[in-house]
């Protein structure tokens, strides 16, 4: 995002060139759970409608899509992958020294995995006609499962890069830069106007809080990529929590920033309340032309999913649901 400009219209195309990635079970640019998005499943369709989407509006190719994304991601494992050959070697040398009084009895090598690397032996003398060396395979399969490993490190890379991107935004647009102190993952009692905790009570924090400069106005932001059934819970016992602890008798908006693809989810938390009021001032999609695109794939709908996609889409009408664009938008004004 260096020297780049941020505008509420670029917004959405920076949160998905940083963050967004590519599902390698399907090839395709993730927008649901995987085990729901393969072959023959609804969500395969799906997928692929919200690929071609992404392709048209970066203005590439569908295969090119995956150099577009993924910014982030990439660029930590690179880091990590210098970390990890290093403390590799260093875990080896190790190894040889506790190793060295059983040299005689052919103890197996720490990264052996005789089953696996037999077929790749198979596989590459049977394309190459050459045998490989055992030194040659063991440091593939190395290399192989340090690249598994570190896709199963990309959730905690994504909830807070998410919040971390959105607040970078915050602080690159001038507009939302000069109005409001932008707070990562602050705890509420740091914000002006809450309490801090009571005796034994857990210090309660905050995905990413705005604070007029002026006014003092307090905007509470839950960002979330995906939006569980655990975090639809928590949602409300969150609110609850910050309006018990407000001190100053003033109200605060409280806004769910979100990419999550599911139809009811996402009309859920349009429609969460407590009382008689909305708990969301604001739920913030980072693009809804990416669930209206999934949703006009070409699949059977059953009661239940047309019922969530027509409730999903009549609220991105209405705006109850609305783009990251939009949002930037109304902090400005």
């Amino acid at each position: 995002m260096s020297g780049e400009i941020v505008s509420p219209e670029s917004a959405w195309r920076h949160v998905y060139r940083l963050l967004l990635w590519i599902d390698r079970t399907i090839g395709l640019a993730h927008c649901y759970e995987s085990d729901k998005c393969q072959p023959g499943r609804p969500w395969y369709a799906r997928s692929l409608r919200v690929h071609q989407w992404l392709s048209d509006q970066y203005g590439v190719g569908p295969r090119e899509l995956g150099e577009r994304i993924d910014w982030l991601f990439s660029a930590a494992v690179r880091d990590l992958s210098v970390a990890t050959e290093f403390a590799h070697a260093q875990r080896l040398e190790r190894a040889e020294e506790q190793r060295r009084p059983y040299e005689r009895c052919d103890m197996p090598h720490p990264d052996e995995d005789l089953e696996l690397e037999a077929l790749v032996s198979d596989a590459i003398e049977g394309h190459l006609g050459v045998p490989a060396s055992d030194d040659f395979v063991r440091d593939l399969l190395v290399k192989i499962k340090g690249h598994i490993s570190s896709e199963n490190k990309r959730k905690n890379l994504v909830g807070e890069g998410f919040e971390d991107t959105l607040a970078a935004l915050l602080r690159r647009w001038e507009p939302t830069a000069s109005r409001y102190e932008v707070h990562v993952r602050p705890a509420l009692h740091e914000l002006p106007g809450f309490y801090a905790p009571r005796g034994n009570d857990k210090t309660k924090k905050v995905d990413l809080a705005l604070v007029d400069r002026l006014s003092r106005h307090r905007v509470l932001v839950s960002c979330k990529w995906s939006v569980r059934s655990d975090r639809e819970e928590q949602f409300l016992t969150d609110f609850d929590a910050y309006s018990k602890l407000e001190s100053s008798g003033r109200s605060f908006d409280y806004v769910l920033v979100t990419n999550e693809f599911d139809p009811a989810r996402l009309a859920a938390a349009c429609e969460n309340r407590s009382g008689n009021a909305e708990i969301f001032t604001h739920v913030v999609h980072v693009n809804p032309d990416g669930p209206r695109a999934a949703y006009g794939a070409p699949v059977a709908r059953g009661r239940a999913a047309a019922g969530g996609i027509e409730r999903a889409l009549e609220h991105v009408a209405t705006g109850r649901l609305e783009s990251l664009e939009s949002w930037f938008e109304s902090l400005s004004t």
